[in-house]
């Protein structure tokens, strides 16, 4: 005896069709509207407040850690090979070409994209943009857009304060504690660290995990069953979907930035 039917397994396809094609149509809805958006600087200001300060202190202390973990790992491994001058340019490399962007935008996703998916999710809950629909206003552009913009433009600047604290970190750790030479650390990293290659490929990592973070927090949060329980299970496929999404494209961006 079957236990599905051939138009189960196709309503099933379609359906998840459907869902993407909306998803894609919105995301590019928000990617119009960029002028529309920032030309209403206190929606956007508000939203860059609220995701980026909101969030320092646990990138800051993050990246504190991280730069720690890798200073000591890094000496302990270079020592076996008589290279711990190159201490510091192991620690900038590993914190601006991939920790910095990856651990960055998934702590933005456990801290900034879970808040904005319960916030929109109790709007919706709370028949707010129902509301704003009977007014004549476009919930989209008026609360997701600054909120998707405000998400993108603050993850680079997240992205770089985690890899100067890290560095920062590593500093203490390599120099003070272990006692390797500040003018080898420094001067290594700095002959070592390409502008356009190294820093600018964390930049625009960072960037595409802004868009995808924010997106999948904003749609979950738009898509939420208005209720709490519907809350809720947005905000936990927020957490897992962007994470998955943020390793899934850091695979894609390092192999077509490393193969070129």
């Amino acid at each position: 005896m079957s236990w599905y039917r051939p138009a189960d397994v196709g309503y099933a396809v379609r359906s998840k069709l459907d869902d993407y094609g909306y998803s894609a149509r919105l995301l590019g809805r928000l990617l119009a509207m960029v002028g529309s958006t920032l030309r209403r600087g206190r929606l956007v200001r508000d939203q860059v407040h609220f995701l980026g300060n909101f969030s320092l202190a646990i990138i800051g202390v993050s990246g504190l850690f991280v730069g720690f973990v890798l200073a000591l790992q890094g000496y302990y491994t270079l020592q076996r090979y008589g290279s711990a001058e190159a201490l510091g340019l192991l620690v900038a490399l590993s914190l601006v070409r991939e920790l910095g962007p990856v651990v960055t935008a998934l702590l933005f996703a456990g801290r900034a994209g879970t808040s904005l998916t319960a916030e929109i999710g109790r709007m919706k809950a709370g028949e707010q943009l129902s509301a704003m629909e009977m007014m004549a206003v476009d919930p989209v552009q008026r609360i997701l857009a600054p909120r998707f913009w405000g998400g993108v433009l603050v993850m680079p600047l997240l992205a770089a304060v985690f890899s100067a604290v890290g560095i920062l970190g590593g500093w203490l750790v390599g120099v003070v504690l272990i006692g390797v030479d500040p003018g080898s650390f420094w001067s290594q990293m700095q002959g070592g660290v390409d502008v356009f290659k190294d820093i600018g490929n964390g930049v625009i990592k960072s960037l595409v995990f802004g868009v995808a973070v924010t997106f999948i927090a904003v749609l979950q949060g738009y898509e939420a069953q208005p209720t709490p329980e519907g809350v809720a299970r947005a905000t936990t496929r927020t957490v897992v979907m962007a994470s998955l999404a943020v390793l899934a494209l850091d695979f894609v961006l390092t192999t077509l930035m490393f193969s070129i």
